[in-house]
């Protein structure tokens, strides 16, 4: 991956809340990311940490009320998205940035058919004859891999599978040839062997349209197969970002280390599972200092006071983990570091 790859989609100290009469939620808490042309970014992490609302927030589509976007930047090809209107912002999405939903059962129209539904961004963004916009619906079924494209076109979403439904979402995003491609969660409910077709279908689909990725999954093993780099995200904010390879090779936030340990794999035949303690704190109610302080064998006292800035690593990447610092995650316990000591 060239470093020097142009930046198509940023996020700076992104903020995003949920407000009650009795509660105020964080659930987007000072997010920064970014995505390149033609790479595939993986935002990663556990449900309710914040990984669909920051999506959501990206696209204008967090509702107000109750949601609000309270501070931060988002940049889309050099455009700020935050602030501007509605209709502007229906210029963007469909047309240059497309989204595959996390659940094609409720996110597809049950009353309109598969040929309706992938003909409508076309027919606003593109102002295409019916004729053109037909062919190319067609064509959009065959590269998702549908057989019988002209019978499918026909077809309601119930008349589908679970992977087919998804293959249709996947068409409609592909359908006004996006720079960019958000996809959450797209293989959640599928078996591991239509996952494995989606997943080969969105790498085979991105080469083929110069596209860029972001792929929003909890899932480490889905993250290893796709990823040029990676966001772990924890209670609203990045913990850890890196390339993928050493990422992966060699976590530096304890919690990308948990989250690895918890995957199944041959060499784990017959052992029980390890499992990350607690819960995801509430957006409204996290703990001080490092939100994930009450889950960690490695907090020390400032754990619990501050919540520490990015650390950053030989191998190109960083984490908010100044007592990880020093060691590997493979290397055997390390003496705590003191308050005094930093990264």
């Amino acid at each position: 991956m060239n470093s020097q790859q142009e930046t198509i989609l940023s996020a700076e100290n992104l903020k995003v809340c949920f407000r009650s009469e009795e509660e105020l939620a964080r659930a987007v808490d000072g997010v920064d990311f970014e995505v390149r042309r033609r790479e595939t970014v993986c935002l990663v992490g556990e449900s309710g940490c914040g990984k669909t609302v920051s999506a959501l927030a990206l696209l204008g589509l967090v509702p107000r009320p109750p949601g609000e976007i309270t501070a931060g930047r988002v940049r889309f090809c050099g455009e700020d998205l935050l602030g501007r209107s509605d209709d502007f912002l229906r210029t963007v999405r469909g047309r240059r940035i497309g989204m595959v939903f996390q659940e094609p059962q409720t996110s597809l129209n049950p009353v309109f058919t598969v040929g309706e539904q992938i003909a409508e961004p076309m027919r606003i963004h593109l102002s295409l004859p019916e004729s053109a916009i037909r062919e190319r619906s067609l064509q959009l079924l065959a590269d998702v891999g549908l057989e019988s494209p002209e019978l499918r076109l026909a077809d309601y979403p119930h008349q589908l599978s679970g992977g087919q439904r998804q293959r249709v979402m996947i068409a409609m995003a592909l359908a006004c040839d996006p720079e960019l491609i958000i996809a959450d969660e797209p293989t959640t409910a599928l078996d591991v062997t239509v996952q494995a077709q989606i997943l080969r279908l969105i790498n085979r689909l991105q080469k083929a349209h110069a596209m860029a990725v972001l792929y929003i999954t909890h899932d480490l093993g889905v993250v290893s197969q796709i990823a040029d780099r990676v966001y772990v995200m924890y209670a609203g904010g990045i913990v850890e970002t890196g390339p993928a390879e050493p990422l992966l090779r060699n976590p530096r936030h304890p919690y990308t280390r948990a989250l690895l340990e918890s995957l199944p794999s041959r060499r784990k035949r017959g052992l029980r599972l390890y499992s990350i303690p607690g819960t995801v704190p509430h957006p409204a109610y996290k703990p001080a200092g490092c939100p994930f302080h009450p889950r960690c064998d490695l907090a020390i006292d400032s754990c619990r006071e501050q919540y520490p800035g990015m650390c950053a690593f030989e191998d190109g990447h960083a984490a908010r983990c100044p007592v990880a610092a020093g060691r590997s995650f493979f290397d055997p316990p390390a003496p705590r570091m003191t308050d005094q000591q930093n990264c």
